[in-house]
């Protein structure tokens, strides 16, 4: 686990956008289960996270189209949420950052460390801008 103080502001880029920051597995399968659609983002303290994963949600839910609900778990944080978080984006191995898209409780989208290291934040968000249109 890492320091409160320093996954703080990671938090903060995601929540202040409108993310809802989720703590157990109690809280994930009450979203991720719902009706309607849902934007799950496996936050990270490592360098993609910061360069490429965040910014590109934090663009991604400017889109016109964007799920119902927009949750994040926090990768060495709060383990039994981002390990519930992570079940639900079975077959994709977990990884850190990743992200999914979620329609009435299935997967329907999925964007995987290796889709999002080395690649332009923006084309991170046109990938998740896409799936919203398709599936929100």
């Amino acid at each position: 686990m890492y320091p409160e103080y320093l996954v703080e502001p990671m938090r903060a880029e995601l929540t202040n956008v409108g993310f809802e920051e989720m703590k157990t597995a109690e809280e994930v399968d009450n979203a991720i289960t719902a009706e309607g659609t849902v934007f799950v983002v496996v936050n990270s303290v490592c360098g993609c996270a910061a360069a490429n994963a965040r910014p590109a949600a934090r663009m991604a839910a400017a889109n016109e189209k964007h799920p119902d609900k927009m949750i994040t778990v926090f990768a060495g944080m709060e383990t039994d949420a981002v390990n519930r978080a992570r079940s639900y984006m079975m077959p994709f191995p977990p990884s850190s950052p990743a992200m999914a898209l979620f329609k009435d409780g299935k997967l329907v989208h999925m964007i995987e460390r290796h889709q999002i290291e080395g690649r332009p934040a923006q084309m991170i968000a046109d990938n998740l801008m896409g799936a919203f249109d398709q599936f929100c």
